[in-house]
C-alpha cells in the first residue's frame, strides 16, 4: 500500500464523510486521483464500511453488550477459522477476535437486555460443538471507543494544601 492511500486512509479514518474534492485539497492532490485510490480500496476490501460511532448513553436504548471470551478447540484443517465463521454468523454477534492468552475467541454480542445476551451464550454460543468454555463482561459504559473519549471531565480545581 502506497502513502498516498494510506494518507487517504487516515483522513477517511478521523472523518469518513469528507469528500474526494476536500480529500484532494487536504492531500495537495487531483480530485480524480483521490476517487479512483478510494475506489481500488473499496473494491479490494480495504475500505469495508463507512461508520458513525454512536454514544449510546446518550440515546434512550436500553441495549446491552457483553465480551465474551470463548475457549475452543481447533479443528483439523481449519483451525479456528469454520469456529470463527459460525460465530460471526450470528446477527447478535458484532465483532469476533483470535486472541492469544487464555482463550482462543473474543465475542461482542449485542442484545435488547441482559437476558436476550445469556440466553444467546447458553443455547447458541456454548452449544457449538469445538467451544470449551465461555466466560461473559458486560459492558457497563464505555469511555473511549475507536479513539473517541465520549464524556469530557472537567478539570480538578481543588488546591492541594499541605502542612
Amino acid at each position: 500500500m502506497n502513502e498516498f492511500k494510506l494518507s487517504i486512509l487516515d483522513l477517511l479514518k478521523e472523518d469518513a464523510r469528507l469528500t474526494a474534492t476536500t480529500i484532494a485539497t487536504m492531500l495537495g492532490a487531483e480530485q480524480e486521483d483521490v476517487s479512483a485510490a478510494i475506489a481500488e480500496m473499496e473494491q479490494d476490501h480495504v475500505i469495508v464500511k463507512y461508520a458513525t460511532i454512536v454514544n449510546w448513553s446518550k440515546v434512550d436504548d436500553e441495549k446491552v453488550t457483553a465480551l465474551i471470551e470463548v475457549e475452543c478447540t481447533p479443528e483439523r484443517g481449519r483451525g479456528f477459522e469454520s469456529i470463527a465463521e459460525r460465530v460471526y454468523l450470528y446477527p447478535e454477534v458484532k465483532s469476533v477476535y483470535l486472541m492469544s492468552g487464555a482463550y482462543d475467541l473474543l465475542v461482542e454480542i449485542e442484545g435488547k437486555n441482559l437476558k436476550e445476551v445469556a440466553s444467546f451464550v447458553s443455547n447458541k454460543l456454548s452449544t457449538i460443538e469445538s467451544v470449551i468454555s465461555t466466560k461473559s463482561f458486560f459492558i457497563l459504559k464505555k469511555y473511549k471507543q475507536d479513539g473517541i473519549i465520549f464524556e469530557e471531565f472537567e478539570d480538578d480545581h481543588r488546591l492541594l494544601v499541605s502542612p
